[in-house]
C-alpha cells in the first residue's frame, strides 16, 4: 500500500466490506471535507486500486494520504452511477477531481410566446419562462449580434414588459428602422405575426426556404406597384444574403458538438465547437482543473460528463465528435447516459470524414493553439505576482487577492463590486455583487462598510477560504473603513492595500497605502506588480459599473402601474391598452379609470389614490 492513510482509517478492513456491484464512492478528509468523487462498474476493484503499493501516480499518492473515510453508494447500474457521479461533482466541487473553471451556462435566444406581441431575449439558466428557446450559442456577444441582425431585417421588439407597456410614442429603435413600434398600434397584428415567422425560420437555419418566401413576397408587392413594400422586402433579401457569406456551412446538415482535449504537463485545454443545422455557430475555451486526470482521454471523458450531464436542461445535440477517442471500456456507459439524459438517440464518434474530419481537426488546432497562449498569459501572471510580494516585502506568497469598488449615480442604485484574482488571472465563477441598502445616498464609506461586512461575514461563516490580499480602490479613507471592518470581524491574516489615484488621475500615478495610512508608497510606472493591481482595479470598476448600470435600468424601467394592490398583469394591460400610457392613466379621473373593462369603482379609485400618492 501507499504511504499510510490518516492514522484513523483502516483501508483493509474498509475494503473487506466493498461489493462488486457497481456504484459511486466518496473520499473524505480528516475535517469532512469531500476531496474526491468517483464511479465505478465493480466498487470493490476501483477502490481498492487507490490501496496498491506500485503504478499510482504522485497526485493520486497525496490523496490517499489524505483519505480519513470513504462512503460508498450503490446503484443499478453503471449509467447510474454516472449520472450520480455528475451530480455529485457539480455540487460539491471537490479539489481532485476534473473541474471546468468556467462553466457558466451558453446563452439563448427567447423568443416569448406568453405576450400579446412576442420579443427577443438573450437568456440563460433553467428555461422556465413561456416560449421558444434557440441556441445554444458560444457567447452573449454571439448573441447579440444575431439579435442585432434581427433587428435590422425584421424589427420585432426586444424591449422588455415594463418598458413596453408604458409607451406612450415609439422610442429611439422605432426611428432608427429597427422597430415596428407595437406598444403604440403602429404595426398590424397580422404583419407582426409575419414578421414573428420570418424571424423563427431565421433562427431554425432555415435561410434558403426564408429567402424563397421574401423573393416570392417582393415580387408580389413589385407586380401589384407597392413599390415601398417591394423595397423593404429587398433590403431583407440582401441583408440574409450578406448574413450566409459570412457564416460557414457545411455540406452535411445537422447538429454536432466537436470536443478536442490537450494535455500537456504545464497545463490542458478543451476546446468545443458547436455546429447548428449545419453551420458552424461558434465554439468556447475551458482551461480545466486537472485533478487526478494524466490524459486527454481523461479529460475528454470528465467533460462530456460534467458539460451534458451535471447541468440539468442543457441541449445535447445528436452526434458529439471527440478528439481523442473515448476508451472503449467507457464509450458505451457515456452513450447511454447522454441519451437517456437527452430522451433520444446520442452518438459519440472520432473516426469522422469529410467536413466532420475538418471540424475534428479545427477543433483540436485551436485546442493546441489556445493553450499555448493561456500558459503565456499564466506565466505573465504569476511573474505580476511575484514582482507584488516583492515590492510589498510579503513574507507569505499571494495566492488569491480580492479588489472592491462602489458604482453609484448621486446615490442612486448603488451597487459593490467584489472581483477575485489568483496565479492564474481573474476568477471570474467567484466575483460577486452586493445591491447597497439602508444608507444615506452618496455615503461610500457606509457602502463598503456594508460590501466588506456582507462577503467577510458569510465567508467566516462558510468557513471558506479568505484572502491574502484585500484590495480596496480608495483611499486613506476607505482603507480605514476596511481595517475597522476587519478588526471587528477578526480577520488578521489578510493584509489590506488601497489604491488611491493621483491628482490627474492618470494611471501610473496612483498612491498606495499598505494596511494604513502610515504605510504610505507608490510603484515604478512601468512596474509589474503595478500592472496587476491596475487590472484588479479597474476590471472591479468594470464590475461594479455594469452591475449599477443593471439595478439603475431595472428600477427606471419599471412601470407607474407595478406595484398597485388589486391590479395584475392583465388588468395592467388592459389599462395600457385603454389609456396608453401609465401616464394618461394618472392623468385620468377615477370614472374614466372605471371605464376600463374589468376595473370597478372602487379599484379605479385605489389605482387613482396609488398614482397620486393617496
Amino acid at each position: 500500500m501507499p504511504e499510510s492513510t490518516a492514522p484513523s482509517f483502516d483501508a483493509k478492513a474498509f475494503l473487506q466490506t466493498l461489493t462488486p456491484r457497481p456504484g459511486v464512492y466518496r473520499m473524505y478528509d480528516a475535517d469532512a471535507d469531500l476531496l474526491y468523487v468517483g464511479k465505478a462498474k465493480n466498487l470493490k476493484n476501483r477502490v481498492s486500486s487507490y490501496f496498491r503499493s506500485r503504478g499510482l501516480t504522485n497526485k493520486t499518492m497525496a490523496l490517499v494520504r489524505r483519505i480519513a473515510r470513504i462512503e460508498v453508494t450503490v446503484t443499478h447500474s453503471e449509467t447510474e452511477a454516472l449520472l450520480l457521479e455528475q451530480t455529485l461533482i457539480k455540487r460539491h466541487r471537490p479539489p481532485y477531481n476534473v473541474m471546468l473553471v468556467d462553466d457558466k451556462g451558453y446563452p439563448y435566444i427567447l423568443l416569448s410566446t406568453a405576450d400579446e406581441y412576442p420579443g427577443l431575449y438573450i437568456h440563460r439558466g433553467a428555461q422556465k419562462r413561456q416560449g421558444s428557446y434557440f441556441g445554444p450559442f458560444p457567447s452573449a456577444g454571439a448573441v447579440r449580434e444575431s439579435l442585432a441582425m434581427l433587428q435590422k431585417a425584421f424589427r420585432v421588439r426586444q424591449c422588455e414588459n415594463s418598458v413596453f407597456e408604458g409607451r406612450s410614442r415609439p422610442c429611439l429603435q422605432y426611428q432608427i428602422k429597427r422597430c415596428k413600434a407595437p406598444c403604440v398600434g403602429y404595426v398590424s397584428r397580422e404583419e407582426y405575426e409575419e414578421d414573428l415567422r420570418k424571424t423563427r425560420l431565421f433562427l431554425e437555419g432555415r435561410n434558403q426556404d426564408l429567402l424563397r418566401d421574401i423573393q416570392a413576397q417582393m415580387d408580389a408587392a413589385a407586380e401589384r406597384l407597392d413599390y415601398e413594400r417591394a423595397a423593404e422586402y429587398r433590403d431583407q433579401v440582401l441583408l440574409l444574403r450578406k448574413i450566409q457569406e459570412q457564416q460557414h456551412v457545411a455540406g452535411q446538415h445537422g447538429n454536432v458538438d466537436v470536443v478536442a482535449a490537450i494535455f500537456e504537463g504545464h497545463g490542458c485545454c478543451i476546446h468545443q465547437m458547436m455546429v447548428r443545422n449545419g453551420r458552424l455557430v461558434g465554439s468556447r475555451t475551458h482551461y480545466p482543473r486537472p485533478g487526478l486526470s494524466e490524459s486527454a482521454e481523461e479529460l475528454v471523458e470528465a467533460y462530456l460528463g460534467q458539460h451534458y450531464l451535471g447541468t440539468a436542461g442543457r441541449e445535447i445535440p445528436p452526434e458529439i465528435i471527440t478528439v481523442p477517442a473515448l476508451p472503449q471500456a467507457l464509450h458505451g456507459t457515456l452513450t447511454a447516459a447522454l441519451s437517456e439524459a437527452a430522451g433520444k438517440r446520442v452518438q459519440i464518434k472520432s473516426q469522422v470524414r469529410s467536413d466532420r474530419a475538418q471540424w475534428r481537426e479545427l477543433a483540436l488546432t485551436n485546442a493546441s493553439e489556445q493553450l499555448a497562449m493561456h500558459i503565456a498569459k499564466k506565466d505573465s501572471v504569476e511573474r505580476r505576482f511575484a514582482d507584488l510580494e516583492e515590492q510589498l516585502q510579503l513574507e507569505e506568497p499571494v495566492q488569491r487577492m480580492e479588489c472592491f469598488d462602489i458604482s453609484h449615480s448621486h446615490g442612486e442604485a448603488t451597487v459593490a463590486s467584489c472581483v477575485v484574482f489568483d496565479r492564474q488571472g481573474p476568477a471570474k465563477r467567484l466575483y460577486r455583487r452586493f445591491n447597497i441598502e439602508d444608507i444615506t445616498a452618496g455615503d461610500d464609506y457606509a457602502a463598503m462598510r456594508q460590501a466588506l461586512t456582507r462577503r467577510y461575514s458569510r465567508l467566516l461563516k462558510e468557513d471558506a477560504t479568505l484572502p491574502d490580499l484585500i484590495v480596496i480602490d480608495g483611499g486613506k479613507g476607505q482603507l480605514g473603513v476596511a481595517r475597522e471592518v476587519m478588526q471587528e470581524l477578526g480577520i488578521s491574516q489578510s493584509r489590506l492595500l488601497g489604491i488611491a489615484k493621483g491628482v490627474t488621475r492618470k494611471p501610473g500615478l496612483e498612491t498606495l497605502y499598505l494596511d494604513g495610512p502610515e504605510h504610505e508608497f507608490s510603484l515604478p510606472r512601468h512596474s509589474s506588480a503595478l500592472h496587476l493591481l491596475q487590472h484588479i482595479r479597474d476590471e472591479s470598476h468594470r464590475f461594479a459599473i455594469a452591475g449599477h448600470r443593471a439595478r439603475r435600468g431595472k428600477s427606471r424601467n419599471r412601470s407607474l402601474l407595478d406595484d398597485i394592490p388589486g391590479v395584475g398583469n392583465s388588468r395592467r394591460k388592459a389599462l395600457i391598452r385603454h389609456f396608453g400610457s401609465g401616464l394618461a392613466v394618472r392623468s385620468a379621473s377615477v370614472r374614466e379609470i372605471a371605464r376600463v373593462e374589468g376595473i370597478s369603482p372602487r379599484l379605479a379609485q385605489a389605482i387613482h389614490d396609488h398614482l397620486h400618492g393617496g
